[in-house]
C-alpha cells in the first residue's frame, strides 16, 4: 500500500499537500469543504500585525478626541484588540472541532513586537503549529541588510521562547545571501521553512498612466523559482522545507518532493478549480508513485536536490549542459 505519509510543521502529516493561508481559509465554512478533501494540513488565513494596529488605531483616534480619561482610554484600546484577535481564536477553536486535520495558526508581520504575544494565544486556542510569515521588502536606504536579518532572528528566538508547539516560518527570497540566510535559520529550532510567499505586486495601466494590482493568483509557470531553491536548499539546512507558488498540479507538487521538499503549500490552485483539486493532486501523486513502484514519500524525497558542496560546480554544469553544446 502507497504511503504518502510525511513531515512538516513539527508534524507528521497524512500527505504532502497543505492548503496555504489564504481567505479560503479564513472562515469555518470554507475550512470544513477543504477538510472533505483530506489535504495534509490547513494554514488559516494570516492575523495581519498591520491589520489588528490600523482597525484599533482608527477606533482610537475617534475616541480620544472626546477628551476622556486617560485609564479607560488604555482600557478601550485593550478591549478592541482583545475583539479583534478573539475573532481568530475563536476560528481555531471551531477548526479544531469540527474538521480532523492538523491546523496551523499563520500571523504576517514585519516588526518584532507586540504581535510576539499573540502567538501563546493561538496555542491556547488549540492550534498544532505556527507559521511566522516574515517579510521585509529590502527597499529601506536606510536601513542596513542585518538589521532586517536580525528582525528574522529576533522573531524566531521570541516566538519559541513563547510557545512549545512547532513554529515554522515562512519567507521570500530578497536576501543578500539566500543560502547562507535560511541555513542560519534553520538552524534556530524551527520545524520548517517555506520556500516562498507570495505577496502583492504593483502593475502599471499605460493608458491611464497609473498603478494597478498586478495578478493576485500565481500561475503554473511560477513553479521555477522555488523549485531552484528548494533543490539546492533541501540538502544542507536543519529543518525540513515546503514549497509553494505555481503548484497547480500532481506532476508540479512531485517535482518539489524529487528537489527535497517535505510537503507543498498551494492556494491560487484552489481558487480556480475549488477545493476537490487538493484530492486531486493526492490522487496524480499517488498513482504516480505506484507507477513508479515507490512505496513511500521518502522512497523519492531528494532524490533530485543538489547534493554537492559546490552549488554553483552544479548550476554551471546544467547551464553548460544547454547551451554549451549547441551547434553554431
Amino acid at each position: 500500500m502507497t504511503d504518502l505519509s510525511t513531515s512538516f510543521f513539527g508534524l507528521t502529516l497524512k500527505n504532502p499537500v497543505i492548503a496555504g493561508s489564504c481567505s479560503l481559509t479564513g472562515n469555518i465554512d470554507s475550512i470544513v469543504e477543504l477538510a472533505k478533501a483530506k489535504p495534509g494540513a490547513i494554514v488559516l488565513k494570516s492575523v495581519f500585525e498591520e491589520e489588528i494596529d490600523l482597525l484599533y488605531q482608527k477606533e482610537q483616534n475617534s475616541i480620544y478626541t472626546q477628551n476622556l480619561d486617560p485609564e479607560y482610554l488604555n482600557y478601550f484600546d485593550y478591549v478592541i484588540k482583545e475583539e479583534n484577535l478573539g475573532k481568530y481564536l475563536d476560528l481555531i477553536q471551531q477548526a479544531k472541532k469540527l474538521v480532523n486535520v492538523p491546523i496551523v495558526a499563520s500571523v504576517s508581520c514585519i516588526t518584532s513586537n507586540e504581535w510576539i504575544s499573540y502567538v501563546k494565544r493561538f496555542q491556547d486556542a488549540g492550534a498544532d503549529a505556527i507559521e511566522l510569515n516574515l517579510f521585509i521588502i529590502p527597499s529601506d536606504l536606510k536601513r542596513t541588510n542585518e538589521e532586517n536579518e536580525r528582525f528574522y532572528f529576533e522573531s524566531v528566538r521570541k516566538v519559541n521562547e513563547m510557545v512549545s508547539i512547532p513554529v515554522t516560518l515562512k519567507v521570500s527570497y530578497y536576501f543578500s545571501n539566500l543560502a547562507k540566510m535560511m541555513k542560519d535559520l534553520s538552524s534556530t529550532g524551527i520545524a520548517g521553512i517555506t520556500l516562498f510567499n507570495r505577496f502583492y505586486s504593483p502593475d502599471i495601466n499605460i493608458e491611464k498612466e497609473e498603478l494597478t494590482a498586478g495578478d493576485v493568483l500565481s500561475n503554473s509557470d511560477e513553479y521555477l523559482l522555488p523549485l531552484r531553491w528548494t533543490g539546492i536548499l533541501s540538502s544542507k539546512v536543519d529543518c525540513p522545507i515546503a514549497a509553494t507558488t505555481g503548484i497547480h498540479s500532481a506532476e508540479t507538487a512531485i517535482k518539489m518532493i524529487l528537489a527535497g521538499a517535505g510537503a507543498v503549500q498551494i492556494a491560487s490552485t484552489i481558487y480556480k478549480e475549488g477545493p476537490d483539486v487538493i484530492g486531486k493532486i493526492i490522487k496524480g501523486i499517488e498513482e504516480w508513485m505506484n507507477r513508479k513502484s515507490y512505496k513511500s514519500i521518502k522512497d523519492f524525497k531528494g532524490k533530485l536536490a543538489v547534493h554537492t558542496e559546490d552549488i554553483t560546480a552544479y548550476e554551471r554544469v546544467q547551464f553548460m549542459k544547454y547551451f554549451g553544446n549547441k551547434d553554431k
